[in-house]
């Protein structure tokens, strides 16, 4: 993967254990353009790859902006944003990749769990400048942890945001009943947070007669998995007709890399889709967040970081 140095410009602390990198290239040029709902690969000082959303207005790629939750359940990386990266420093990114982006609608909800409002901060200023119709509702736990709040409050399209605070008056909290009541044909929702708050707004709007095609989600952190069952299977590549056996507590791009074939991967949690390759026969065991149901169903393509196989074999288009 082709890699860009940056330069971290400014580091802010936004709210409570949230700290946002303002990126430049170093001699002035611009950055690669992005599209809303954009993220980027961060090559940390220890040689992780860790994924972040691009939250600033995509119509501006003089700088990249993102935002970083420390949290005590991550895999390091964001303690390493906090604590290793500062300002001034030079670190690598990736281009901006796009997952997550908008599609054209007569009118557009974006609901924001704590951090998750990064993509959607980006969205909501996207849907502002087109003089689109859309809400953004902005979780969160409390007002402390708000990042961004000043930001958003003192924009033009702040009479189009509700701030919901999990220990404030009832009032104020988020009543999804209403908000997801008798959708329309082309009206999207997109939804990103936890896994928690968006399983909570999925099933929600599903209640509600919401279509899986109305209905667009992001993950940043996968759910542990439950390992205990794996069983070993082989995988032949294709091109080479070589089998090789993959045990339990062992990955396929762990397996092949031990053979001399590299898969790039980033997230390593099925989320970002950067390894997904080709099957060509065989059962897959999907075990990602990236695939839709009709994707995974189709049982052409899956993610060797985190799936498995149902069958004895799977045949990769390698």
């Amino acid at each position: 993967m082709s890699m860009i140095q940056v330069q971290v410009r400014r580091k802010s602390l936004e709210a409570q254990d949230i700290a946002s990198f303002e990126l430049v290239r170093p001699d002035g040029a611009p950055l690669p353009e992005f599209s809303a709902g954009s993220h980027i690969d961060v090559r940390l000082p220890d040689g992780m790859l860790r994924q972040y959303s691009l939250c600033n207005d995509d119509g501006d790629s003089r700088h990249y902006r993102i935002a970083v939750l420390r949290d005590a359940q991550s895999r390091g990386g964001s303690r390493a944003m906090h604590d290793a990266v500062g300002q001034g420093d030079l670190i690598e990114i990736s281009p901006p990749r796009n997952h997550f982006p908008l599609v054209e609608a007569q009118r557009t909800l974006l609901f924001a769990g704590g951090i998750g409002v990064t993509p959607l901060l980006c969205m909501a200023q996207r849907l502002a400048k087109s003089g689109a119709d859309f809400q953004l509702h902005y979780c969160v736990r409390t007002p402390d942890r708000t990042a961004f709040r000043d930001e958003i409050a003192s924009s033009g399209f702040a009479s189009r945001v509700g701030f919901h605070y999990d220990d404030g008056p009832a009032d104020q909290r988020l009543d999804l009943a209403s908000v997801l009541a008798g959708p329309g044909p082309d009206v999207h929702a997109y939804v990103c947070g936890p896994q928690g708050f968006i399983d909570h707004v999925t099933a929600a709007a599903r209640l509600h007669g919401w279509g899986d095609e109305q209905l667009h989600v992001e993950y940043f952190q996968a759910a542990p998995l439950d390992s205990t069952g794996d069983g070993a299977f082989r995988v032949k590549v294709a091109s080479s007709g070589n089998v090789y056996g993959v045990p339990a507590g062992r990955t396929v791009v762990q397996v092949l890399g031990e053979h001399g074939i590299d898969i790039p991967v980033s997230c390593e949690q099925g989320i970002c889709g950067t390894c997904i390759t080709g099957v060509l026969d065989g059962q897959c065991d999907h075990r990602d967040l990236y695939f839709t149901d009709e994707e995974k169903e189709r049982n052409d393509r899956f993610t060797p970081c985190c799936s498995r196989a149902k069958s004895p074999l799977l045949v990769l288009d390698l």
